[in-house]
């Protein structure tokens, strides 16, 4: 009977595993025309090689104010267009991990045809959530000393209290944190 039970909470782990593991970003942000009055009905395009559908589309609400949710990472980019406004493209968005990605535009009155394009590198700056994320690149990973596992991974990690990383006084390598410290 027990091995059943720790089969089944296996189980359960690797299916939940999937949902944990993938960081899904949202990018949101506030559209202005140039006196600083908020535009509704603007459409926000999000577009990516890494989406499965290419693109996703947004319209900003009454206080011109969009958000794009579960976004995986990659670079994306995005597009503002309203009729009787110039179209602004902002390229290069960065994604990574999760959080908010504030990208906020500032459109003009235009001819139909006019487009701008925006370009240089947005701030990673989530100031939508408290929440402090730390995103290891396959480089970091691959300087790691000769123990692999993941309390050397997350030993790197700044203010990750992981107790008893292999080295540092203990015989083997935690799988999860024990505690997490502000």
């Amino acid at each position: 009977m027990l091995r059943v039970g720790s089969v089944s909470a296996a189980l359960a782990g690797l299916l939940l595993l999937p949902g944990v593991v993938s960081a899904q970003a949202t990018i949101a942000g506030l559209v202005r025309d140039a006196s600083a009055a908020v535009l509704p009905g603007v459409t926000v395009e999000a577009s990516s090689a890494v989406l499965i559908e290419k693109t996703r589309t947004a319209v900003t609400d009454g206080t011109g104010q969009y958000r794009i949710t579960d976004l995986p990472p990659g670079t994306y980019r995005l597009s503002f267009a309203l009729q009787g406004f110039t179209t602004v493209r902002r390229d290069g968005v960065a994604v990574s991990g999760s959080g908010v990605i504030a990208v906020n535009a500032d459109l003009r009155v235009g001819d139909l045809t006019e487009t701008i394009t925006v370009t240089g590198a947005s701030p990673i700056v989530d100031t939508q959530s408290v929440r402090r994320e730390v995103v290891l690149n396959n480089e970091t990973l691959s300087t790691l000393p000769a123990t692999r596992g993941y309390g050397s991974a997350l030993a790197t990690v700044p203010a990750l209290n992981i107790g008893g990383v292999a080295g540092a006084g203990a015989t083997t390598a935690p799988t999860t944190p024990s505690t997490i410290r502000p």
